[in-house]
């Protein structure tokens, strides 16, 4: 169903026209605008030099199918392979090597780009604007690339480079550590591709590198937009090519990797002669640039599979060439099992002992078919010779398939990463492109199912959501029409009655498949839709479908049993007896009786699954933003630079690019609720409104009015302070750039732009002001603590000096204790000595007179009088004299040696006293002439250092100064 702009068909003077009135008038106005469009065209196109300089396709005026055709293709000359065309990219494959075009610099530009959309068209512009958007410029949200085409396009090229794009923008870390980590990752996840383009990709006519799978894979984020790890989920593998491939085209690429890159010793041990040819391995004599196989060992390597794994899946490989040449003949009692050809005997042994089964039983279980009437008992039938070649290629069929299961598997378990360590994806989807041959069947079918809810998928969100969301917002717009693939949709997956549905239904009935009466039953049921016809003459049953890119019969012949996909029980159990460690676990959680014992209903056809897996890929695709790369294959020979028109145009067409633009270059493709709008851009106009209370839709009921008056004020600060102040800005201008709906904002991207630049300005202001503010904070924090550092300081100063004083204090009245208890000692000695000497002189007999007369005597200062020197101990001598003066009036050579024995004692040293005589005082001194008249003895030092001399009482009485005395004499 076609939506249809509504128009009014006027007579060129304002009045509307009725039903037939003036019908010829019409005619001619609308003759007259199409003459007006042609001219308008024509005067596009005389500037031929100028057309390649169009970046955005909705700059182009008129825009045209011609105009647009015509701007690519001068931008293809010019070696221009990416232009914008409103919200989508269209990417033209250049079918060569272009330099430099996706090197290391190149990204590191588009990723370090103020505005990467003012760069010149590419692929990383699609990418970067997806990583800034799942950093949240309103609201974070998961990204989803969708890259379509048809097969050879270019779409698993573009996927590639998309991986290597995000793998070294968010792998930038400047942690050592964690920067180990994500080149880890980032290796291990690009090192994938080459891996499942290894065993899941093929040549085919259209395309040399096609894709025999779908896959999405999403790459995971942390909160910083760190690549962390990523996961991958394929669709529908073509795994009937194993058996089977069409004429002029190829397996997949693992298979001839193995011949070319497998080493002597390798070649050995998979049974693989240089000169042995296989029967599944057509234009094996064709060299591609995938056959590389040291590139596949490589990534095997870094993730994780080793050399024994490696073994086991290359052996496995290698049995299943062998078992396609491996061929049978009819026996001559026709209750016998079919024979195997001599030839193939040893091709049997080979796959038998490649495979680990016993080959005896191998035979068996392609030869006969086991029928269970019960639990228990079991018959035995022989096959017929076709038969026999369909349980070959079944065998092959599962074999590989689960090989390419438990593959994804472990890639998911080496690169994926723990769910709370990333928090969003960006999801990167390559499906199989649209695909119309010779022959078509189930294959086809559902790839082109899948392309056509692709499209739905634009269709819906894109061309047909905006333009009826601007219309319930109040915007002012006249509808686009665009082509609408839902009749083709519910011609395939419609329920009750749908080509899928029937084909269901047929696969359930226990009896034979019949593809003439199958093709009547969807005569009669799906007649009336418009999507489907008959050719009347075709002598094969088939059906033709009218998609979107294309009308493509299908032939109906095996598509029954391809739906069904039924795997013999005995094959399984036969598996499960393999003695190769990885085809053993390949199948040991299988049931290989589990369809016989449950029910026909319990079946899952390849179509249930299929579409089952399709919904949940398109669940995920709405829950997320998407980005959309439209790759056009310029000719179907993959020639180089060389464009044809007609091959263009029709692609132009199918995918809507036309439509594109004109929604693109009318519309607003940034939608943005009120709430979310102030709660983002409300700080440009001091907004304070809005930021606590209920949720959206609360706040979006109660306060529309004061909602919109905060937006107008928003967007009135950011025009008048972003457009010049000289440039006047109208409501037309404005409404150019914004419109505000009933509960949205309808921005352009350069109305986005000029928002974020004005917040990134106002958010670095106030950023500003904080960082001054916590300066400042800072700052008298600092002088506190340098403050309080210097109390702390001085208090323990304080305390410190208070704890010395009682201390020296203490120690003070210790020694004043000391001196006065020696002190007391002493003066109890002196009287002792005093009383002893006294004694002495009593009883001294009187005829030692004259000899102590002699001698003289001490003139103490502490003494007034005169005292004999006698019994006179030093110590008491001393601690009379304060003054430390001794005056002694002996004369003559007895008083010079007197002085000098007592200067010379033991306990006295040179520099502790003065000796002082009337000679040294007159300047006159000699060491012959006498000294005359009184001594002056001057001591420097303390007392207490002399205090341990204590009277030697001996027989005689004589002590101390008076023992010196008589000593010198």
């Amino acid at each position: 169903m076609n939506s249809e702009r509504s128009q009014r068909i006027g007579n060129g003077h304002g009045e509307k026209v009725k039903g037939g009135v003036r019908k010829k008038s019409g005619l001619a106005h609308r003759k007259s605008l199409n003459d007006s469009l042609e001219g308008e065209v024509k005067a596009f196109l005389l500037d031929e030099g100028q057309l390649h300089t169009y970046d955005d396709l909705t700059k182009v005026n008129p825009v045209t199918p011609t105009t647009v055709l015509k701007c690519l293709q001068a931008r293809y000359r010019a070696k221009v392979f990416y232009t914008h065309a409103g919200c989508t990219l269209v990417a033209l494959n250049p079918f060569q090597p272009v330099p430099d075009l996706y090197s290391l610099d190149v990204m590191k530009e588009y990723h370090c780009a103020p505005q990467p959309q003012e760069s010149k068209p590419h692929i990383f512009i699609v990418a970067e604007e997806a990583y800034r958007n799942v950093q949240g410029q309103v609201e974070p949200v998961n990204q989803s690339l969708v890259v379509s085409g048809e097969s050879g396009a270019g779409k698993t090229w573009t996927s590639r480079c998309l991986m290597k794009y995000y793998a070294t923008v968010a792998a930038s870390s400047s942690l050592m550590k964690s920067q180990d980590t994500v080149e880890r990752i980032e290796k291990r996840v690009l090192d994938s591709n080459p891996i499942m383009e290894a065993f899941g990709n093929a040549c085919t006519l259209r395309n040399s590198n096609s894709s025999r799978f779908g896959k999405y894979i999403q790459l995971q984020l942390n909160r910083s937009q760190l690549l962390v790890g990523a996961s991958v989920q394929t669709y529908l593998l073509e795994k009937t090519r194993v058996a089977g491939q069409p004429a002029n085209e190829r397996n997949f690429h693992i298979f001839y990797q193995m011949m070319t890159g497998g080493s002597d010793e390798q070649r050995r041990e998979w049974k693989m002669s240089h000169d042995q040819r296989f029967a599944w391995l057509p234009n094996a004599e064709k060299t591609l640039e995938e056959d590389c196989f040291d590139e596949t060992v490589e990534a095997m390597v870094h993730l994780g599979i080793n050399a024994e794994k490696q073994g086991h899946i290359f052996r496995i490989l290698a049995g299943l060439l062998q078992l396609g040449n491996v061929t049978f003949c009819s026996a001559m009692d026709e209750s016998q099992p079919c024979d195997l050809e001599e030839k193939s005997k040893d091709f049997m042994h080979r796959c038998a002992s490649l495979l680990c089964v016993p080959v005896e039983e191998l035979q068996t279980c392609l030869r006969v078919r086991t029928l269970r009437a019960g639990k228990q008992s079991a018959l035995f039938k022989p096959c017929s010779l076709a038969d026999c070649s369909v349980r070959r290629d079944c065998l092959a069929k599962v074999v590989y398939a689960q090989l390419f299961e438990w593959l994804v598997t472990f890639i998911n378990d080496s690169i994926c990463a723990d769910n709370s360590t990333w928090c969003n994806f960006i999801g990167l989807l390559d499906v199989y492109g649209f695909e119309c041959f010779q022959f078509n069947n189930l294959e086809q079918l559902c790839i082109n199912y899948a392309n056509e809810k692709l499209q739905q998928h634009f269709v819906a969100h894109y061309l047909k959501a905006q333009q009826e969301e601007y219309v319930s917002e109040g915007l002012e717009w006249s509808f686009v029409k665009y082509q609408d693939n839902q009749g083709c949709l519910d011609l395939i997956e419609g329920i009750p009655i749908g080509v899928f549905s029937l084909l269901n239904e047929e696969c359930l009935l226990n009896r034979a498949s019949d593809a003439k009466q199958f093709r009547v039953r969807l005569e009669k049921e799906l007649s009336d839709n418009g999507s489907m016809s008959w050719d009347k003459f075709s002598k094969q049953p088939h059906f033709t479908v009218a998609h979107y890119a294309g009308k493509v019969s299908y032939q109906i012949e095996g598509m029954m049993e391809k739906n069904k996909d039924p795997v013999p029980p005995e094959l399984i159990h036969l598996l499960q007896k393999s003695e190769n460690p990885l085809l053993h676990q390949l199948f040991a959680d299988r049931d290989p009786v589990g369809q016989g014992t449950r029910g026909l209903r319990q079946v899952v056809t390849v179509v249930s699954k299929f579409k089952n897996s399709l919904e949940n890929l398109m669940k995920i695709l709405h829950s997320t933003t998407p980005h959309y790369t439209r790759c056009i294959k310029p000719n179907t020979d993959c020639r180089p630079l060389t464009f044809k028109k007609e091959e263009v145009i029709m692609q132009l067409e199918a995918c809507g690019i036309v439509e594109t633009i004109h929604i693109s270059a009318a519309g607003f493709p940034i939608r943005i609720p009120y709430t979310s709008f102030t709660r983002r851009y409300g700080l440009i106009s001091n907004l304070t409104l809005f930021r606590q209370g209920a949720g959206e839709q609360g706040l979006e009921a109660d306060n529309k009015e004061a909602l919109g008056s905060a937006v107008a004020d928003i967007l009135r600060v950011v025009l008048s302070h972003s457009l010049d102040a000289s440039r006047h800005i109208d409501n037309e201008a404005r409404s150019s750039l914004v419109h505000c709906g009933r509960t949205k904002v309808f921005l352009t991207n350069s109305m986005l732009e000029l928002l974020e630049e004005h917040r990134s300005r106002v958010c670095s202001q106030r950023a500003f002001s904080i960082q001054c503010c916590w300066h400042r904070h800072k700052q008298r924090r600092r002088h506190a603590m340098r403050r309080a550092v210097t109390l702390i300081q001085a208090a323990v100063r304080s305390w410190l000096v208070r704890r010395a004083v009682r201390r020296w204090h203490r120690a003070a009245i210790v020694l004043q204790g000391s001196w006065r208890k020696w002190r007391a000692l002493m003066d109890s000695l002196a009287e002792a000595e005093l009383d002893d000497a006294e004694d002495l002189q009593e009883a001294m007999p009187t005829e030692l007179d004259p000899i102590l007369r002699a001698r003289g005597s001490v003139q103490l200062s502490s003494i007034q009088e005169p005292v004999m020197v006698r019994g006179w101990p030093m110590g008491l001598a001393l601690a009379s004299a304060p003054t430390i003066t001794v005056s002694m009036t002996a004369t003559g050579f007895q008083k010079m040696m007197s002085v000098m024995a007592c200067l010379n004692g033991h306990c006295f040293r040179s520099g502790d006293y003065k000796v002082e005589t009337n000679q040294f005082k007159q300047g006159v001194a000699s060491i012959r002439a006498q000294p005359r008249g009184s001594i002056k003895l001057h001591y420097q030092r303390s007392p207490l250092l002399y205090a341990d001399l204590h009277p030697d009482h001996k027989r005689d009485g004589v002590t101390g100064l008076n023992q010196i005395l008589l000593e010198s004499t």
